[in-house]
């Protein structure tokens, strides 16, 4: 923790009280002085007396500043610099802190102080007053040699309890009200964003929407009170658009204070409505034949539909792993914003003819794809799914996981054609592929004008 001392406030106070002493102290010595000088002066050899006197001071002043210099009673500053290691080219490690303290003076002094003593830097400090006790949330700079283990003993030492430690980087140094800010600015661009910044705003939690309607039509039950519930580990939100926003997480207790803050973000979204990015990314294919990229959202249903109508049963059977009969009943959850991103492929006529799904699935990512078999073949799929995948890398997702049949041989080439580390599971005739997202692997991709053409 840094203290940082203005230059007004470093000033010493003047104290007149001391200044009449030491004129005093001045007039008794010069009193004093003269009373021995005339004492010895009326003396033989008198005169010898005080020139011997005046050597031995002069030698005894001179003896004391060298002994001064030479034993430790240098300015402070250089006596600090001498005790103190030099330490700024020692590696160091990140680390996001919560421990619960009593609510009482000097507890947190306490705390700092035992961080303290194994050069632990407080970058930042968050309190979340309790009933019976205070959250403190730390961000913390320590040398790499520190375990989380040791700090955890550290804190327990000094009065910490339910201590939860993680790694942090970068992204955590900025400030909290800094990024309540940005992930409200989110927010209110794009309806899609609130499952994600509640996850942000919350730290390693689940996130899950549970619609009041399910895809046949009927109710599902799911309601929450306006206020929401707050139940230890997990807290329940009503979801403005119907149904219920349920966020969980087990390795600690949600705060009030928390709580507040998820109402918050909830509420904002439910007075700006219904809202989602308008703009087209051109896309020329190998062919020639020029593309737009868009996003989708319950406004598309009607043209979603005409495209399902003019697609063969393998094309639906593929996409939706079930009946083919029920493939329209799923259109309005996945065009829905609540429950991930979707984007559409569009000919320069308007029609509709390719649908990407990026899918919040708690906390996994589900990629899907559905293309028009008049459309298949063209690097539609290819391009999509590569604009999905930088999607989900800026969301701060993971990874990203794909549900095909093993027959799906398109769905494996245009995985594999991201050039990202991929994960086979295979049980059944189902293929999950998995996709590892390297944030330098990801902003390499071809640009998006040009990835249409692989």
């Amino acid at each position: 923790m840094t203290d940082v001392t203005s230059a007004k406030s470093s000033r010493r106070p003047h104290h007149w009280r001391r200044d009449l002493v030491e004129l005093a102290a001045l007039f008794t010595a010069v009193a004093v002085a003269d009373a021995i000088a005339n004492t010895i002066a009326h003396v033989p050899d008198g005169v010898f007396l005080l020139v011997a006197s005046a050597v031995a001071l002069v030698a005894t002043a001179t003896f004391h500043t060298w002994w001064a210099r030479s034993h430790g009673h240098a300015p402070p500053e250089r006596a600090a610099a001498a005790e103190e290691p030099d330490t700024s080219d020692e590696p160091t490690a990140l680390w996001r802190m919560r421990t619960t303290v009593r609510d009482e003076p000097g507890t947190l002094a306490k705390l700092c102080t035992a961080l303290a003593t194994h050069r632990v830097d407080i970058l930042t400090l968050q309190t979340h007053p309790l009933a019976d006790g205070t959250v403190d949330e730390f961000l913390l700079r320590s040398p790499a040699a520190l375990q989380a283990s040791d700090l955890s003993a550290t804190v327990s030492a000094a009065g910490g309890c339910r201590t939860w430690i993680e790694r942090a980087d970068a992204h955590d140094l900025v400030d909290t009200p800094t990024r309540v800010l940005g992930l409200a600015t989110r927010t209110a661009l794009d309806a899609a964003e609130l499952p994600l910044a509640l996850r942000q705003l919350l730290g390693r939690c689940t996130i899950t929407s549970r619609p009041a309607v399910s895809v046949t039509g009927r109710p599902t039950g799911e309601f929450a009170p306006v206020e929401g519930v707050l139940d230890g580990t997990s807290m329940r939100l009503r979801d403005p658009n119907g149904g219920t926003i349920g966020v969980e997480r087990p390795y600690l207790p949600f705060t009030p204070t928390e709580f507040a803050r998820a109402r918050a973000l909830v509420e904002l979204d439910a007075r700006l409505g219904p809202r989602i990015p308008r703009g087209q990314q051109p896309l020329t294919l190998p062919q020639g034949e020029e593309i737009t990229v868009r996003r989708a959202d319950e406004d598309d249903l009607e043209a979603a539909l005409a495209m399902h109508a003019r697609c063969s049963e393998r094309t639906l059977g593929l996409r939706y792993h079930g009946p083919v009969g029920d493939a329209d009943r799923y259109l309005t959850h996945l065009l829905s914003p609540r429950f991930g991103r979707t984007l559409a492929v569009c000919t320069t006529s308007g029609r509709l003819v390719a649908l990407g799904h990026l899918l919040w699935d708690g906390e996994e990512t589900e990629i899907a794809l559905m293309v028009e078999d008049a459309y298949q073949q063209r690097g539609i799929g290819a391009a999509l799914l590569g604009r999905l995948t930088e999607l989900a890398a800026e969301a701060g997702c993971a990874h990203v996981y794909a549900v095909t049949q093993s027959s799906n041989t398109g769905m494996v080439a245009a995985m594999r054609g991201l050039g990202l580390p991929l994960d086979y599971q295979v049980e059944e005739g189902t293929l999950v592929v998995t996709a590892m997202l390297d944030p330098t692997a990801v902003h390499s991709l071809p640009p998006h004008g040009d990835s249409g053409r692989r």
